[in-house]
C-alpha cells in the first residue's frame, strides 16, 4: 500500500490493503478503494520527468517518484473502484460511480453521478461520461468522446476519433441522452449519435444517427423508430 501525504480521504472511505493513492488525491465518504488500484498515476509528461531526478531520487521506492509528480485524482462519495482499476491524475470520478475490474481511466476524464464501468474498459483521457450512463466490460472510448446521460453501452464497443489513422487530427464524437448502442458495434469518429437512438449490435455508424431512431448495419441504416424498439423490448421481457 502506498497513500501520498498530500492526499485527502475522508474518514469513512475504505482504503484496501495494496491499493495507491498519489499525489493530492481526494477521496470522498464511504467510498471503497479496492487492492491494486491506483489513483493519481501520472501521465506521460509527468514520468518524463523521473530522468530529470538525481540518482538518489530515482532510486527511492518509484511510488514516491511519482507523488512527487502526480496532481491527484478526485473521488467522490459511494464510489467503488474494483481491483485493479487506474485512474490517472487530472480525472474526476463524481459520486455512486462504479468500476468492474481492470478499468483505465485516463488523464482529464470526467466520470459522472451513478455511472457504470465494466472490466477492461478504457477511457483514453479527455471523455466525459453522463450521470447513470452503463458502460459494459471490454469498451475502448478514446480521447475526446462525449457520453451523454442515461446511455447504455453494450459489451466490446468501439469508438474512434481518428478517420484515416494515425493522422494528426482527431475529431470528438458524442452520445447524446438515452441513447443504447449494442455489442460489439463501431462507431466511426465524428459521428453524432442523437437523442435515444439505437445502435444495433455488430453495426458501423459511419454518418451521424438522427435522434429516436434505430439503426443496423455494416454500414448502418436506418431501420425502425425508438418507439417502435420499446413495444418489442416490452413483448419480449413479458415472456420471462
Amino acid at each position: 500500500m502506498y497513500i501520498s501525504q498530500r492526499a485527502s480521504i475522508h474518514p469513512e472511505a475504505c482504503i484496501v490493503q495494496g491499493a495507491v493513492i498519489i499525489g493530492p488525491s481526494i477521496i470522498g465518504s464511504k467510498s471503497y478503494i479496492d487492492r491494486a488500484v491506483i489513483i493519481g498515476y501520472p501521465i506521460r509528461a509527468s514520468l518524463r520527468k523521473v530522468f530529470d531526478l538525481t540518482e538518489e531520487k530515482k532510486n527511492k521506492e518509484v511510488y514516491a517518484v511519482f507523488d512527487a509528480l502526480s496532481q491527484g485524482s478526485k473521488i467522490g462519495s459511494n464510489v467503488i473502484l474494483r481491483y485493479g482499476t487506474i485512474v490517472y491524475e487530472r480525472s474526476t470520478i463524481e459520486d455512486d460511480v462504479e468500476t468492474g475490474h481492470y478499468v483505465l481511466i485516463r488523464e482529464n476524464c470526467v466520470v459522472k453521478k451513478g455511472a457504470r464501468i465494466g472490466s477492461y474498459s478504457v477511457l483514453d483521457a479527455e471523455v466525459i461520461v453522463g450521470e447513470n450512463t452503463n458502460i459494459q466490460s471490454c469498451v475502448y472510448i478514446p480521447l475526446g468522446v462525449k457520453i451523454g446521460n442515461h446511455v447504455f453501452i453494450g459489451p466490446c464497443a468501439v469508438f474512434t476519433n481518428d478517420r484515416y489513422p494515425p493522422s494528426r487530427r482527431l475529431v470528438s464524437t458524442i452520445i447524446e441522452d438515452e441513447a443504447v448502442i449494442g455489442a460489439n458495434a463501431t462507431i466511426v469518429a465524428g459521428i453524432k449519435v442523437g437523442k435515444r437512438a439505437v445502435i444495433a449490435a455488430g453495426a458501423v455508424v459511419t454518418k451521424d444517427v438522427k435522434p429516436n431512431t434505430v439503426v443496423a448495419g455494416v454500414p448502418a441504416r436506418p431501420i425502425s423508430t425508438r418507439e417502435e424498439y420499446e413495444k418489442k423490448k416490452k413483448i419480449y421481457e413479458t415472456r420471462i
